[in-house]
């Protein structure tokens, strides 16, 4: 069974910086496209930055500039560096994967908090 485990959120002050890590246990990991989400409170999820297997990155308009999305396929980890971080980023962020068969697999998520 495919699990994706997030780690590295917390509680940050504004223009601060985190970075999360999503670990993929039992699944090719080097096929599939990998990407974060967020949710906040009373929202649709919303799709934060993806990378394909073949490392071409995407990112959603609020976070260009940002937010970088980066993978190792060596450990099976996914990472998302985020700087310049400000309330309207808190959310919870979500590990996402499609493997090649278009299969979907999310993980629990991990909370960030930016205060002002």
């Amino acid at each position: 069974q495919v699990q994706l485990v997030e780690s590295g959120g917390g509680l940050v002050q504004t223009g601060g910086s985190l970075r999360l890590s999503c670990l993929a246990h039992n699944t090719i990991f080097v096929m599939n496209t990998m990407a974060w989400y967020r949710q906040k409170p009373g929202n649709q999820r919303e799709l934060v930055a993806t990378i394909t297997n073949t490392g071409r990155t995407d990112y959603a308009d609020s976070v260009k500039g940002r937010f970088t999305i980066s993978r190792d396929n060596a450990k099976n980890t996914v990472d998302l560096q985020m700087d310049s971080l400000s309330p309207a980023d808190t959310a919870v962020y979500v590990c996402h994967a499609r493997n090649p068969r278009g299969v979907l697999y999310w993980g629990q998520g991990t909370q960030v908090t930016v205060s002002s």
